[in-house]
């Protein structure tokens, strides 16, 4: 007998919709405070391992109660005490509460220590509680410096509840500040609100993949009889985006083009300007007569305000998958927004709104199950930092945009940031521009935040075997103060990242690349191999600045001191790195390696955040007056791919093995005779190769652009991955991964614009990838 086939795909980002299961996060140097019920069970976990953890629990008169989860307490563990004693707003926030639960936070005994130290990722311990209490864990751990490797990491605490039919939702997150109002919009409802200028309205999606429409009235307009509304048509104009998002280009406008509400945080970055909210013909088409619908809801919530009903409103419908395919076809899909994700408005006049819980329940729209929409209107007195968010994995938690220690410094030279890879970083600066820019690196020395950069510690005996089975470089052969450039590869030979690799000592490594995800597949691997090696994630406690152009060394000489151990900065070669410090040797720790992303003699300088305006403020003192100059992304994009320097996601991806991607010179498949991650697809694509990167030279003055195509003839043989004009060329310039047949210098393409065939822009292939300076005569210099 044939059984139905059922349908049962993998959805990790829909963990919180578990009706017996709590997820909470404990950061690094941080505590987390919990309620169990009799008989919840708490499982504490180590994400990353060889990390302390320490617990705390009450009883409901405030007395301690470790035994209630089979602890006793461990001497000398008094981190959670120091903690809430450092003086900080949020220990006093934290502190407060426990007051009000009869906690006297001025006697607090030992805590239980979870476990000895060296255990590895994943490592976990579970207790029941065998009456109600209040539970406090906490991640030991402070600031380390730049040049140690013990750095503080999170730890997950499972809250498996013992009674989940009280849990029909996932719980609400805690309140982002104080509240003006909340409530919950049920689907198939929608309610109105009234907003001040200044609050904030955040929309939140309770159990995930729930759409909300969203309209929005000028009050004072309404007042004198005026439908003054929010417009998607007039915003995506203004923008020049099909959605606003945090940062530059984050407002809504109404039909006269004023800004009624400003974008302050989003933790989906998917939603819809374009369709009408659901309407009653929509469902009629379909057969659902009398079906209930976001339109008829939204004009039943305004009539009040005397605002006239519409069979079909223009709202912004928030967490509404929709795009554009190719056949120009509107497309719907189920929503990116997982349990508790949010966006977050500041109101930039006095506004009546109106938010909805669609009730489609016959399409993808709402995941086929339409669930809650919670609306929170907070006090203009709140400030908020401006933030997307990202996550290593669908299922883990999220992380906000964060802003480098060095941003001080560069936010007094511009407003213009972009969110690149979590962090706020400068796409130019104001009074320069990118050109400026540009010529201060190829002529003088500029400077360049790029602390979105990730950094792992790979530590332990088998740290040295890890990295040289799961990096192309012959690791073993990399010495000790010696830094090299690899990639990373999965089993078929596509990129998973590409970064430099630092060797600190005989068993201490660190990587430094673009990808967040790296860290949890190093891991993995080591688990898979049973090796003892801790991968820890080290991103928020170094944070780095490059120092690139022909008068960096010049710059730096008289900043960075050297014990006599360490090499001078003069001294310093290509591709090495050393351990000094600002000035003297009672300054700030750093490191310094002599690297860069532009094609320029260049250095980067590796710090922890709480110096970095210390090393900003040095080096504006020094670089005045050798011409220094700040640089951006758009500045940095022209000299890199001047460079021939490749990016993730233009000139590789996890379908572009390095071959392609135009680095197949740190893939050493004769020499390294050790296996590696990727090494046989690697033989055989390299063996065979399909496509390469080429540098091609464009005729006249038209520009090419990422993602277009290039032709020889009627037929499509390549596609261009990057493109510039170079200033110091004066000329159009692209990287381009091309058909194996058509690489040979001097070979005539055609770059097709419009739809490719309409407009073509002539080419020829050049001799190297690498347009200015080909031989690396500077850089090495």
């Amino acid at each position: 007998m044939n059984l139905p086939v059922i349908s049962r795909p993998l959805e990790p980002a829909l963990f919180a919709r578990a009706p017996d299961l709590e997820r909470h996060r404990v950061a690094p140097g941080g505590l987390t405070v919990v309620a169990l019920e009799p008989g919840d069970r708490l499982e504490v976990i180590d994400l990353e391992g060889d990390q302390p953890a320490e617990l705390l629990a009450f009883a409901g008169n405030g007395r301690a109660a470790l035994a209630a989860l089979g602890l006793s307490a461990s001497p000398g563990a008094d981190f959670i005490a120091h903690l809430l004693h450092d003086g900080s707003l949020e220990a006093a926030h934290v502190s407060a509460g426990l007051v009000r639960r009869g906690i006297d936070c001025r006697h607090l005994p030992h805590a239980a220590r979870l476990w000895p130290a060296g255990n590895p990722a994943g490592f976990s311990r579970s207790f029941s509680a065998s009456e109600a209490l209040l539970v406090i864990v906490a991640a030991p751990g402070g600031q380390t410096p730049v040049d140690s490797q013990s750095r503080a990491s999170d730890l997950r605490l499972l809250i498996h509840r013992a009674n989940p039919r009280r849990v029909m939702a996932p719980p609400l997150p805690a309140p982002l500040g104080e509240l003006v109002d909340e409530f919950t919009i049920t689907p198939g409802s929608a309610r109105d609100y009234l907003v001040a200028a200044g609050q904030y309205i955040q929309v939140l999606d309770v159990a995930g993949r729930q759409c909300s429409d969203f309209v929005a009235f000028d009050r004072r307009g309404l007042d004198a009889g005026r439908e003054i509304d929010l417009d998607p048509t007039v915003t995506r104009t203004l923008n020049g985006n099909a959605y606003p998002g945090p940062g530059l280009f984050s407002r809504f406008f109404d039909r006269n083009l004023q800004p009624m509400l400003e974008v302050v945080r989003d933790t989906v970055g998917r939603h819809d300007t374009f369709a009408l909210a659901c309407t009653a013909r929509y469902y009629e088409a379909q057969g659902y007569f009398g079906h209930a619908n976001c339109s008829d809801n939204i004009s039943r919530a305004v009539a009040k305000h005397g605002v006239q009903g519409r069979a079909g409103w223009p709202a912004i419908n928030f967490f509404f998958n929709t795009g554009v395919d190719v056949h120009q076809h509107l497309t719907l899909d189920e929503p990116w927004s997982r349990p508790g994700d949010y966006v977050l408005l500041r109101a930039m006049t006095d506004l009546v709104c109106a938010s909805s819980s669609c009730p489609d329940d016959i399409d993808p729209a709402n995941g086929w199950q339409p669930t809650d929409i919670h609306i929170r209107v907070y006090s203009e007195q709140e400030r908020f930092s401006i933030a997307m968010a990202t996550r290593k994995t669908p299922d883990a938690d999220l992380v906000l945009t964060r802003e480098s220690g060095f941003h001080p410094g560069t936010s007094a030279l511009t407003r213009q940031f972009v969110d690149y890879r979590g962090f706020w970083t400068p796409i130019q600066f104001d009074g320069h521009g990118a050109i400026e820019e540009y010529h201060g690196c190829r002529e003088k020395v500029a400077v360049m935040d790029l602390s979105a950069l990730r950094k792992f510690e790979v530590l332990g005996p088998d740290a040295e075997a890890l990295l040289d089975y799961c990096l192309t470089r012959d690791v073993r052969k990399l010495a000790v103060g010696q830094v090299v450039y690899s990639a990373m590869c999965f089993e078929h030979g596509g990129m998973l990242d590409d970064g430099t690799l630092m060797r600190l000592g005989p068993d201490a490594f660190r990587w430094i690349g673009g990808e967040d995800y790296a860290g949890v597949w190093l891991r993995e691997q080591a688990e898979k191999l049973g090796m003892k090696v801790w991968i820890k994630s080290a991103s928020e406690q170094i944070h780095n600045i490059a120092v690139q152009g022909p008068l960096a060394r010049t710059l730096l000489k008289d900043m960075i001191w050297t014990p006599g151990t360490q090499p001078k900065l003069e001294d310093l070669g290509w591709f090495r790195f050393l351990n000094g410090r600002l000035d003297d040797y009672n300054g700030a720790p750093l490191m310094v390696s002599r690297t860069g992303y532009t094609g320029e003699l260049g250095y980067e300088i590796w710090c922890h955040p709480s110096d970095g305006l210390k090393v900003w403020n040095r080096l504006w003192q020094l670089g005045e007056p050798l011409g220094l100059v700040p640089l951006g992304l758009q500045a940095l994009d022209m000299l890199r791919i001047e460079a021939g320097l490749i990016f993730a996601g233009y000139e590789f991806s996890d379908q572009t093995d390095p071959f392609e991607a135009g680095i197949g010179f740190c893939v050493p498949l004769k020499t390294k005779q050790a296996d590696f991650i990727g090494k046989d697809a690697l033989l055989r694509r390299g063996a065979h190769p399909q496509q390469r990167l080429v540098g091609l030279e464009l005729e006249g003055n038209e520009p090419a652009a990422h993602g277009d195509c290039v032709h020889v003839g009627r037929a499509q043989v390549g596609i261009v991955t990057s493109a510039t004009r170079s200033p110091v060329l004066g000329k159009n310039i692209a990287l381009c991964r091309l058909d194996i047949g058509y690489c040979e210098p001097g070979t005539a393409v055609e770059i097709g614009k419009l739809d490719g065939q309409q407009k073509r822009i002539r080419a020829r292939v050049v001799a190297s990838t690498v347009a200015y300076d080909p031989e690396k005569t500077r850089v090495r210099g």
